[in-house]
């Protein structure tokens, strides 16, 4: 067992279990600590830095969810094996830590049911619902009751007051500098993602960016993608007449070496949480893929960053770009699950190379977000309210996201969960073979809508046992009622 010394400052500038958590990953990366050491027990070394078990347990679970240790039942944590591992620089993670302190406001909020959008007007006494309603549990739809409208409507009413003439004018092509230079500093603090503004894109929605994208990168491509995957993107790259190659994940995500086997130039891939298995892609896999990237000209890496901000255990992982020292990584992000779906802005950070590239043969595409809606974000992440309505959303969905497990303990005995992590969904696996589409016949038998896995597959879509379960657009009298139904349909079904 390695005998390590920590230096704790209680100085209020960090907090105790970050400096653990800083001290052991900088270990790991200097080579200090090798592959399979065992590290203190989590008791032993509260009791050696004179701290809380809990403050430990912090530390080791962050390490744990970015792979750099791993636990072994009834032996320990032990470090992982992390090849070539680039340094990626202290950062500051601006109002995304769990552990900072959430801000909440007073919002007038309307209750719906899932994605059907419908008001509720007769709620029963005990807060259940009439049987006839269907209750949606959609991995898409998110909760709008938090968002704070009146803060839109001011800055939306400030900037058409104050306008000039030059915000109706037709705009930079890839987006308004100001509004690039704060989603710059924002990726930077929260995501570590390094780039100057010059290489940031702003376009409406994933769709536009990835049309755009193709022209940088031009046709013929071979791009891989996981199985299942976001069959959204899919779509679209097979309507380019893009050569697709499917690659199957394991409990890490997709496995760079089945990458040199496909013959591909290009890897789609969503690591801090993929969809839909909810898979966080640990540190070593990651640097596993910009290895491969790094080996021949021509290789990118697609980053597809899209709800990252929802994370319960804690700090969010810093993104696959932030340790991408050849310029490999494409990095994509939307702002849609985060403030709205009908907030159609998008953003591409494309690599120096391929910068060049745009501005040499695409720059003459116009910017299609209008610079009124712009200025909004802009003005909305600049004076802090964007980080503030982040807090209050994870506040939010972290309480639906405990009700849906704890709700969900009746069905253990049935089903394995998983993708309970991050995100607006986790995944439910019959243990008993039951086949997906049993699980979603008996569900909606019951007025209970859940997905099948096999949707977002783009091949072997037979033999699937898994359903997804969103909780984004329930509220948390829905959840209960949904979760009630599924257990009859389900469990007395066994």
């Amino acid at each position: 067992m390695y005998e390590m010394t920590i230096r704790l400052q209680a100085d209020g500038n960090r907090c105790l279990y970050e400096q653990i958590y800083e001290h052991i990953k900088q270990e790991i990366k200097e080579g200090k600590l090798l592959a399979g050491e065992r590290l203190p027990s989590t008791r032993f070394l509260a009791e050696y830095l004179q701290v809380a078990r809990s403050t430990v347990d912090y530390a080791y679970g962050q390490l744990l969810s970015e792979g750099y240790i791993e636990a072994r039942p009834y032996k320990g944590h032990f470090v992982c094996p992390v090849e070539e591992l680039f340094r990626i620089e202290d950062m500051e993670f601006v109002g995304t830590s769990p552990w900072e302190r959430e801000k909440e406001g007073d919002v007038p909020r309307e209750v719906y049911i899932g994605s059907r959008r419908e008001k509720v007007k007769d709620l029963e006494h005990e807060g259940k619902y009439n049987d006839h309603r269907v209750i949606d549990f959609s991995p898409f739809d998110i909760d709008m009751s938090g968002f704070p409208f009146g803060v839109w409507k001011k800055i939306t009413k400030n900037i058409l007051s104050y306008a000039n003439s030059d915000l109706f004018a037709r705009g930079e092509s890839q987006g308004d500098y100001g509004l690039r230079q704060t989603v710059s500093r924002y990726l930077h603090s929260s995501r570590g993602v390094n780039c100057s503004p010059e290489q940031i894109i702003i376009g409406a929605g994933n769709d536009y960016l990835l049309l755009l994208l193709e022209k940088i990168l031009g046709p013929h491509i071979h791009i891989a993608m996981e199985n299942p995957t976001y069959k959204r993107s899919y779509q679209i790259f097979r309507s380019f007449g893009y050569h697709i190659a499917t690659v199957d994940m394991d409990e890490c995500g997709m496995e760079a070496k089945m990458l040199e086997r496909q013959n591909v130039d290009i890897a789609y891939v969503m690591p801090s949480h993929q969809f839909p298995m909810g898979t966080v892609m640990p540190i070593g896999r990651r640097m596993e893929l910009l290895k491969w990237a790094g080996r021949a000209p021509g290789r990118y890496l697609i980053e597809d960053d899209y709800d990252s901000e929802f994370r319960y255990h804690g700090k969010p992982i810093p993104a696959l770009q932030a340790s991408d020292q050849q310029g490999r990584v494409i990095y994509m992000g939307t702002f849609s699950k985060a403030i709205a779906p009908a907030i159609r802005v998008g953003f591409m950070v494309l690599p120096e190379t391929l910068l060049h590239k745009y501005l040499k043969e695409c720059s003459f595409y116009s910017c299609t977000v209008s610079r009124i809606d712009q200025s909004i974000i802009n003005e909305f992440i600049r004076e802090g309210y964007f980080e503030r309505h982040l807090n209050k959303m994870r506040k939010i969905y972290g309480a639906k996201h405990e009700l849906l497990l704890e709700g969900l303990q009746p069905l253990k005995a049935v089903f394995d969960i998983s993708g309970e992590n991050a995100g607006l969904h986790i995944l439910l696996t019959s243990k008993k073979g039951t086949p997906e589409g049993a699980l979603v016949e008996r569900a909606a038998k019951c007025r209970v809508r859940v997905y099948g896995l096999s949707e977002n597959m783009v091949k072997d879509r037979e033999g699937s046992k898994t359903v997804l379960a969103g909780f984004g657009g329930l509220t948390n009298d829905e959840i209960r009622e949904g979760l009630e139904r599924l257990r009859r349909a389900w469990l007395d079904a066994e």
